[in-house]
C-alpha cells in the first residue's frame, strides 16, 4: 500500500532560490518539449512518446540551455512525464489539449524520485534530506516505516514550502463491526446518519466572509505587479488556506469517526457540478465540500475493509416512507421539514428519513 505523509519545509535562503529554480526549469522543460512535439506532428506529421522527450530533454535541452543542469534531474524528467500524461489523455479521453504553464502561477511544484537515499527523513533532528538540497529544517509531526518511493516539493499561493513523501508500507485495518449506517448529505446539517445523528456544517467560508472581503477590498487598491500587492495577495492567501485547512480538518474527523464506528456505510452519488449551478446554494454548496467527504471515505473503507456504497442519484430518498413505502412529491419542496405520512401515520425528520431510505436502498444493492 502507498501512503503519502505531507511535512511542513523551512528551508534557507540558498534552498529557496534553488526550489524556485527547480519550479522554474520544470515549466521551461515542460513548455519546450510541448512545443517540440506540436510541431514535429503538425511538420511532419510525426507522434513522439515521453522516451523521445526525454532524449529531447537530455540530448538537445541540456547541452542548449546548460542551466538546466543545475537542479534535480528527476524532477525535469518527472515533469516531461506530466506533459506526456496531458498530451496522451488529449488524443485518449478528449479532454483540453495541454496548457502551457505560467511563470505567475502561484501554485507550484515538482517530483522527484527515490535511489540511492536520496531522500532520507532524520525524525530525532526534525531534517528532510531532498536531491540537490541536501538536508532541509522541517516540521515532522508523524513517524513512518516503509520504503520511500518518491517526494512532492511544493508551496502554496500563501509562500509556504510543504513535501510529501510517498511511502510503500503496511496498514493495520481497523477491527471489524456489525454496525451500518445511511448517510444523508445536507447544507444545514453537514451529514445525517439513519440513526438520528447529525453533524453540524461549521460554515468557514461565512465565518471569514467579512475578513476576506476586506483584505480583497485591499488588494483592489494596490498596483498589480508590485511589492505591496504581493504582500497583500499574501494575506488573502493565508486565510484561503485557513478556511480550507479548518475544512478539511473537520471532513477527516468526521469520515473518521463513522470508518470507526460502521462496517457498511451507504450515501448518496451526488451531482455536486450541476448542483453548483444553483446561484442561491452554489456558495454554500461548495463551502460543504461533499465531494471531499465521500473521497475520504471511499478510500478509508478500502484500507479498513470496510464497505462504502453509493446510491443512484435519482433515488427519492426524501420523498418516501421508509415504514410503508408511500411516495410524498410534496418533499421536493426544500423547505419541508418534517412531514406525516399519509398512509401510515408515521411522523418523520426530512434528513432522518432519508438516511434511513438510503441506507435500506444500500443493503438491497447489497444483497443483489
Amino acid at each position: 500500500m502507498y501512503k503519502a505523509y505531507k511535512y511542513y519545509l523551512l528551508p534557507n535562503l540558498q534552498q529557496k532560490e534553488l526550489i524556485q529554480k527547480t519550479f522554474g526549469c520544470c515549466r521551461f522543460v515542460y513548455n519546450q518539449t510541448l512545443v517540440y512535439r506540436q510541431n514535429l506532428y503538425e511538420t511532419q506529421n510525426k507522434f513522439m512518446n515521453k522516451f523521445d522527450c526525454n532524449n529531447y530533454l537530455n540530448r538537445i535541452l541540456k547541452k542548449k540551455y546548460p542551466w538546466l543542469k543545475e537542479v534535480d534531474k528527476f524532477a525535469l524528467t518527472n515533469s516531461v512525464h506530466n506533459m506526456d500524461t496531458a498530451y496522451q489523455k488529449f488524443f485518449k479521453e478528449h479532454t483540453g489539449f495541454p496548457k502551457f504553464k505560467k511563470k505567475n502561477n502561484n501554485r507550484k511544484s515538482y517530483k522527484t524520485d527515490y535511489c540511492n537515499n536520496n531522500i532520507e527523513v532524520f525524525f530525532e533532528k526534525n531534517k528532510i534530506k531532498l536531491p540537490k538540497l541536501k538536508w532541509i529544517k522541517a516540521k515532522v509531526h508523524r513517524q513512518f516505516t516503509g520504503k520511500i518511493k518518491a517526494a512532492y516539493v511544493s508551496q502554496n499561493p500563501s509562500g509556504k514550502y510543504y513535501v510529501s513523501i510517498l511511502v510503500e508500507t503496511e496498514h493495520t485495518p481497523l477491527y471489524s463491526t456489525r454496525s451500518i449506517v445511511g448517510i444523508d448529505l445536507g447544507i444545514k446539517d453537514l451529514l445525517i446518519t439513519s440513526d438520528g445523528e447529525k453533524f453540524e456544517n461549521i460554515q468557514t467560508t461565512k465565518k471569514y466572509a467579512d475578513k476576506l472581503a476586506k483584505e480583497q477590498r485591499k488588494l483592489t487598491h494596490k498596483v498589480k505587479g508590485s511589492s505591496n500587492y504581493n504582500k497583500q495577495r499574501i494575506k488573502v492567501a493565508k486565510i484561503y488556506e485557513k478556511i480550507h485547512n479548518i475544512r478539511i480538518d473537520n471532513l477527516h474527523k468526521i469520515s473518521h469517526k463513522l470508518i470507526c464506528e460502521n462496517q457498511v456505510i451507504v450515501s448518496e452519488n451526488l451531482a455536486v457540478s450541476n448542483m453548483i449551478k444553483n446561484k442561491n446554494l452554489s456558495k454554500s454548496i461548495q463551502d460543504c465540500s461533499w465531494y471531499e467527504l465521500t473521497r475520504q471515505l471511499e478510500y478509508k473503507t478500502k484500507w479498513n475493509n470496510r464497505q462504502y456504497i453509493k446510491v443512484d442519484r435519482y433515488f427519492p430518498s426524501s420523498q418516501l416512507c421508509h415504514v410503508c413505502g408511500y411516495q410524498n412529491s410534496d418533499t421536493k419542496d426544500l423547505t419541508v421539514r418534517d412531514w406525516i405520512c399519509p398512509e401510515c401515520g408515521t411522523h418523520h425528520d426530512r434528513d432522518i428519513n432519508a438516511a434511513i431510505n438510503i441506507l435500506n436502498e444500500g443493503l438491497r444493492i447489497l444483497n443483489a
